[in-house]
This record gives structure tokens, sequence and C-alpha cells, in this order.
């Protein structure tokens, strides 16, 4: 594990803490056991992750490693994680959780490339009898267990921390475009509805997209075409659901001339959003503490391959359109802006300073007290 992986793991404790997650008795030493099931099952587990792309740096640096790490300890090094990543294809992703199948392992954590695809594919995992974790996206069809952050907040913080950047002009006046995520992703939609609660009535929607795959460059080209029909002295301000995205908004801005840049949101705390946050390139980011979800991620799993409860450690339920009363834990947000680095990815471990405030961005980071 990399310097980072274990700054940001030793930084679970606090951020669990902080949350109040019940999973301090953790899974392997619950007493809580499932009502069915005779057959009790030890560490020796084996426990499939199955992740959505690779586009969003968070996947591959933070959520693998530190639910591998928290998936070892729970079971004394016993437990074998086998990983695989579909990059944004349903179809392959369909037949990754077949193979983990035909593999017979003792449970899954899943996030779903397309959410109401995957449902055939958790409903012949229930048939085996393995569990499944539905890992950051609320999958259809009958899951054992979901842990995400609150998403609709996720979008009030975005919408929030936009309007105040308009200042005077959010009273109906500005105009902002809209790129919200890939419509396949359950996520988009809360994020779209959380930051509409905020905006609507505050802003004039000139135009809005829903981004295919979340790709930066479909952005970029959404962003392209909403310049040439708005024109861009028309922009006011963007509201971009993730950092990848944001990153391709400027570059279009940037390109059509815009100075000083409108504000434009972002998700992710991506290193590369947290430095455009520094220059002053992008105003916001969503800091989520990936240890945080992760840790739950993988006590929910070991404790379901066990055949134990969830008691101890889900705080919350939530329905999918199959599936009622699915024990859930959502981790908080924070809006991450310039003025409180220091006190989110740097002080969990996320990034250093040196990390962050390369040559490119030191006299940027020195400006507003990063040192």
């Amino acid at each position: 594990m990399n310097t980072r992986m274990r700054r940001a793991a030793v930084a679970v404790a606090a951020t669990t803490m902080a949350i109040s997650l019940a999973a301090c008795g953790s899974a392997k030493e619950s007493g809580d056991k499932a009502e069915q099931g005779s057959e009790k099952k030890g560490d020796d587990l084996k426990i499939g992750l199955l992740l959505p792309e690779n586009q969003t740096a968070r996947y591959e640096k933070f959520d693998r490693p530190i639910i591998e790490k928290k998936i070892s300890e729970l079971t004394g090094g016993k437990a074998k994680v086998t990983y695989v990543n579909a990059k944004q294809d349903a179809t392959i992703q369909a037949q990754q959780i077949d193979t983990m199948i035909t593999n017979k392992v003792d449970a899954l954590i899943v996030g779903a490339v397309d959410a109401k695809a995957i449902e055939n594919s958790i409903k012949k995992a229930k048939a085996e009898g393995i569990p499944v974790v539905a890992f950051d996206r609320l999958a259809e069809g009958p899951i054992d267990a979901y842990t995400s952050f609150d998403n609709e907040e996720v979008g009030r913080a975005q919408g929030t921390a936009l309007l105040e950047a308009l200042g005077d002009k959010a009273d109906g006046s500005a105009t902002i475009v809209m790129m919200n995520g890939a419509i396949t992703d359950p996520n988009a939609a809360l994020f779209k509805t959380g930051a509409k609660s905020v905006l609507d009535g505050k802003v004039k929607y000139g135009k809005e997209y829903d981004t295919k795959e979340w790709k930066p460059e479909n952005a970029n080209a959404n962003m392209e075409a909403a310049i040439t029909a708005l024109g861009k002295d028309k922009i006011d301000g963007a509201y971009s659901a993730n950092d990848g995205m944001a990153g391709g908004i400027i570059t279009a801005l940037k390109a059509a001339g815009l100075s000083p840049l409108p504000p434009v949101t972002g998700q992710d705390a991506e290193l590369a959003g947290v430095q455009r946050i520094v220059t002053g390139e992008q105003f916001m980011s969503v800091y989520k503490s990936y240890p945080a979800e992760g840790v739950v991620a993988a006590e929910m799993a070991v404790a379901l391959a066990k055949g134990e409860k969830l008691d101890s450690i889900a705080t919350s339920k939530v329905d999918n359109a199959s599936q009622k009363g699915i024990p859930t834990v959502l981790v908080p947000v924070v809006s991450l802006t310039k003025d409180n680095i220091k006190d989110t990815v740097i002080k969990d471990g996320i990034y250093t300073i040196d990390e962050i405030c390369t040559g490119k961005y030191k006299a940027a980071c020195d400006s507003i007290g990063l040192k």
C-alpha cells in the first residue's frame, strides 16, 4: 500500500467516529447472526469487489486499496479479495459478476455501471445465496446492503456554493450551464435534485446536459456547444457534477477566452480539482471521506459473508424499486473551497501540501496559506 493510502487508512478511525458510524463493533466481532443459514463461515472468505470505471481517480487510488485493507484486517489476512473494474461497460460488468458467481464467492461489493441493467446479475447472485453490498450507487435488485454518501446533500452543497460565488447575481438574473452526470448512474439524478432544490428560482438554466459516461471530453464538447448557443459573455456560472467534468468545462471556457472565468463547481476532491481550486479556476469541490465509505463496505461484506446481521453497522434504511428496508450507511460530505483545504483533504491524509503545491501551483498555494 502506498504512503497516501496508509495516511488515509490512519484517518479512518477518526473520520468514522466523527460521523457516528456504529461499525465500531466490527463485523468480525458482532454477535448478531442471521436468522437463516445454519452454515457459519470463518475468516477464510472469498469476496468479489467490482468497481464501475476508471475515469474518476477515486476508485483505483482510494476505494480499492481501502476496502482490500479493511477486509484483510477484519479476517486476520485470511480473506481473498478478487478485484475487477468494468471500465464503464455494463455488459462487461454483468460478465464479471457471472464469473464471480461461478467461482462461488461468499459476498460481492458492487459499484454498478448501470443501476438498472445490473438487476438481473444481482438476482443471479441472490439465487446462489451470495449477498450483495451496493457500493456508492444504489443498484436495482435484491441487494442486501448499501453504503454511499448523502447524494442529494452533495447537490445542495454544490448549488449553495455556486449561489455564494454568484453573489448579487443570485437573484434570478444569472445564467448558468448545468452539466449533470450520466443518466445510467442513479447518483447523478440525486445530485441534480439536490442542486436544483437550491438553484431553482435563483438562476436561469441557459443549457443543461446529461453527460454520457461522466467523461471530461463529453463535458468539454457540451460546454463548447453551450458557449456557441448562448454566447460566452452570457454564462455567469457552471454547475459541474464532478471534478473530471469541471476540468473539461474549464478547458472550453478558457479556449473561448473567458476571463475571469465564471465559477465552476465539482465533486470528489480529485488532486487536479483541488489544484484548480487553489488557482481559482474552479470554485469548489465536494470532499467525501472515501476511507469512511470503504470501511463500511468492507464491514458489511464480511458480516454478510459470515451470515451475520448488520444491526451494529447500518444506521438507516433505504428502498430501491424492488427492495424495501435495505440496511444503509450514508456518509456525510463537506463543501471544499480554498478556505478549508487544510481542514479536509490534508487533515485526513488524502494529500500532502507538497502533493498539491507542486512548482506550478506554489505561488497560488502561498497566497492562500498552504505552506
